[in-house]
């Protein structure tokens, strides 16, 4: 079982509050007020079961994921406390389920640029890989070049293109736009224009910047600590990691996609709504009899209809009284 709520759950919970508090007179008149905002908060959570008789939709769609593994991703100033890299894999699991039906490919880079899945309709392998995602160690980091994924991610979408245009390619670039290593400047993005349909680069951090709590190498069991640098005078300070939005804006233009600064969790959502019009026309019929996860609110929605029309007899009667 899962849940896929409408709206947020914090917020849902608050206006059920808020129902609650204009308490109805009456012993059974509170408890039915308590039965309706109860499957109110519950339809919203939108509950889905798993089973094995899904009809799924089918996308001639292929989806690569660019994702940033550099030791700046380790910063911890994503929506609070929480580090960059965690946030990029609730996002990336949040698209991949919005988009069932899609193939799914994943290039990382930090030192060097990696494919380390090639486009698979298999969820199970791309999450895997995904969730091995842990950011660079102090003395593997060689300093951050948003320029490195770029000759990867370019021939993976040439030898993907499809030249009768019966599928369309979406890019998710993730990052937080640094670059650490000297003397490089951001190279131009645009050749790879021609073979995206639709997709959007992500931005991860915040202007104040962040900590980056780090292992010495990997593998390495000890404590982990935070990663320090010398400030002007010498003194050994922490690495503070911001987000440089230029840089991602740049991408994003060259590719002639949407930038999006993900701040929270549900920022992912609006990414995902404005790319679905472009994605519906690759659309075509799945196979009947697939395993997945079907919906399951509308015997909540019977319950709670049942309860309100009682709701207008019993109170229209009370009017005519």
């Amino acid at each position: 079982m899962k849940t896929n709520p409408i709206i947020p759950i914090w917020l849902m919970a608050i206006i059920c509050i808020g129902m609650l508090v204009m308490k109805r007179k009456g012993v059974w008149n509170f408890i039915r007020q308590i039965l309706i905002v109860s499957l109110l908060f519950t339809l919203n959570l939108r509950i889905m079961v798993f089973s094995h008789e899904v009809e799924k939709l089918e996308l001639n769609v292929d989806v690569l994921f660019v994702i940033d593994d550099s030791m700046s991703m380790l910063a911890e100033d994503f929506d609070g406390d929480g580090r960059r890299i965690d946030a990029v894999k609730e996002t990336c699991e949040y698209i991949m389920d919005k988009m069932e039906g899609c193939r799914f490919s994943v290039i990382s880079f930090g030192n060097y640029a990696y494919r380390l899945v090639p486009y698979t309709s298999d969820i199970n392998v791309v999450s895997s890989a995904i969730n091995n995602l842990e950011g660079q160690t102090k003395y593997v980091a060689q300093g951050t070049s948003l320029n490195l994924p770029y000759q990867t991610m370019l021939e993976t979408l040439e030898n993907n293109y499809d030249k009768d245009g019966d599928r369309m390619q979406v890019v998710f670039f993730f990052s937080d736009g640094e670059i650490t290593s000297k003397n490089e400047k951001l190279a131009s993005y645009e050749d790879a224009a021609e073979y995206i349909g639709t997709g959007a680069v992500l931005g991860f951090g915040t202007e104040k910047g962040g900590k980056m709590l780090v292992h010495s190498y990997a593998g390495d069991l000890s404590t982990p600590f935070y990663m320090q640098t010398r400030d002007k005078s010498g003194k050994m300070v922490d690495a503070i990691s911001k987000i440089d939005e230029d840089n991602l804006q740049s991408i994003a233009d060259d590719m002639g996609i949407g930038y999006y600064h993900i701040e929270e969790a549900t920022d992912a959502r609006d990414v995902v709504t404005d790319i679905s019009d472009a994605i519906d026309a690759y659309a075509s019929e799945g196979a009947a009899g697939t395993e997945g996860y079907i919906d399951i609110y509308y015997w909540f929605a019977i319950a709670l209809a049942a309860l309100l029309l009682y709701d207008l007899i019993y109170y229209k009667r009370k009017v005519k009284e």
